[in-house]
């Protein structure tokens, strides 16, 4: 049929649609108007007249709302999605995506798969691009039964280690493309692997002084059962050991209690001048035992800083004590307070510095993570749980602040808490 008798059936189709729809309205509008014609004066003209509007009515009437965006495509012989292409459902994807014929050459790839994996031209074969065995033979495995979905595990390691979970499929059935959609699994494999180390590192530590202190006991009621002064030597040690769990327990439920609140509460500035010399009056006994000088530089005006008091001290405690214990040789530990300027963006800077033996270089950058030490024995002979800078870290990571490490072998450490402006003064 020609275009020109399609476009005089369609009005056609349309009305009788309508007229279908609206079958019961007519049957009831004719039943009545039978029922009016049946009555002894009208005649037949009104009856006409009524059916006629009755039908008008239903033509122009709105359609029912049941009748669903498929009934009426099907009706007109539309489809929502003629006009949407492939390019535009894949620039859709937040995962990147690469489009490709069924020789393995590259049709399209969408945004989020330019950022990934650089400049990826249409015509580039996928082989020269991803020469990984796994990726051949994913690649290999849809070209050759395009009707079955696949997926593997990917890393990429250049220019650093990501890991993609990657499934291979066929866009339709008719056009021949094919496409690979990466999902990326870095962050989660990360924290698989991080909750893997967590729980085997805090299972040593808690197994070695649990090993020493069970070797005690036996020992206590052995051999050394009717000997006092070996007994007294030996509970000397255990309680050493209790206090270094208890030490790590605690530390760890505080780790704990800071990743399931990652965000400080709001509350009224403090005057860091009082918890930093609360800090110092509470650890003076630690460095009289140590021989070591705290030296104390304050600001005469208050220094202002929001958040959490307890959590605050925990910072300053943990710093101080680490100045104390490993830059003990130096013989002193200064404690400063740097004011923000005014009107400056910077707020409160807190520095430790020691001088004591110093850090090496490559050890700086690992040392707020957790169980990590520079020197094994000699933080297990200083009470140290390898998990205190780590809490330092949470702590100002939660308040908005950071801590900036400068060190060099030789010439001792300083270590330095900024702060971001009070609230009410932002």
């Amino acid at each position: 049929m020609s275009e020109q008798g399609d476009d005089g059936a369609r009005p056609m189709a349309w009305v009788l649609g309508r007229l279908i729809e609206s079958r019961w309205t007519l049957a009831a509008a004719t039943v009545a108007v039978a029922v009016v014609a049946a009555l002894p004066e009208p005649g037949w003209l009104v009856p006409a007249l009524a059916i006629a509007g009755v039908a008008a009515v239903a033509i122009a009437a709105p359609r029912r709302m049941v009748v669903g965006r498929s009934r009426e495509a099907d009706r007109d012989g539309s489809d929502p999605l003629d006009g949407v292409g492939s390019r535009d459902l894949a620039a859709a994807v937040p995962d990147p995506m690469i489009l490709f014929d069924a020789h393995g050459v590259i049709v399209h790839v969408n945004p989020a798969a330019v950022v990934a994996f650089g400049q990826l031209a249409p015509g580039m074969a996928l082989h020269l691009r991803f020469r990984a065995p796994e990726m051949h033979a994913l690649i290999e495995g849809v070209l050759a039964d395009a009707a079955t979905a696949r997926a593997i595990d990917y890393v990429e390691r250049v220019p650093l280690e990501r890991v993609f979970r990657v499934t291979a499929s066929a866009v339709g059935r008719e056009d021949g493309l094919l496409a690979l959609v990466f999902k990326d699994q870095s962050e989660a494999r990360r924290i698989d692997r991080m909750r893997a180390d967590f729980i085997a590192n805090a299972s040593h530590e808690l197994r070695t002084p649990l090993a020493s202190i069970a070797g005690f006991v036996e020992t206590l009621r052995g051999p050394a059962k009717n000997d006092p002064s070996a007994r007294e030597h030996f509970l000397k040690i255990m309680q050493d050991q209790t206090g270094r769990m208890a030490r790590l327990i605690d530390d760890l439920l505080s780790l704990s209690r800071l990743e399931m609140k990652p965000y400080a509460r709001t509350g009224t500035p403090l005057d860091v001048r009082g918890i930093v010399d609360a800090v110092v009056d509470s650890l003076g006994p630690l460095a009289a035992e140590s021989g070591v000088t705290v030296e104390r530089r304050m600001p005469d005006n208050p220094s202002w800083v929001s958040g959490d008091r307890d959590e605050l001290f925990q910072v300053f405690e943990n710093l101080l004590e680490n100045a104390i214990k490993y830059g003990q040789s130096g013989g002193r530990v200064e404690v400063e307070i740097v004011p923000s300027a005014t009107g400056a963006r910077d707020g409160v800077q807190v520095r430790f510095r020691d001088y004591g033996p110093g850090i090496a270089e490559e050890h700086i950058p690992r040392i707020t993570e957790r169980f990590y030490r520079v020197d094994v024995e000699s933080s297990r002979s200083r009470k140290g749980t390898g998990l205190g800078l780590a809490i330092v870290k949470h702590i100002l990571t939660r308040h908005g602040g950071w801590l900036d490490v400068h060190s060099a072998v030789g010439s001792g450490s300083t270590f330095t808490a900024h702060f971001p402006p009070p609230t009410s003064a932002r």
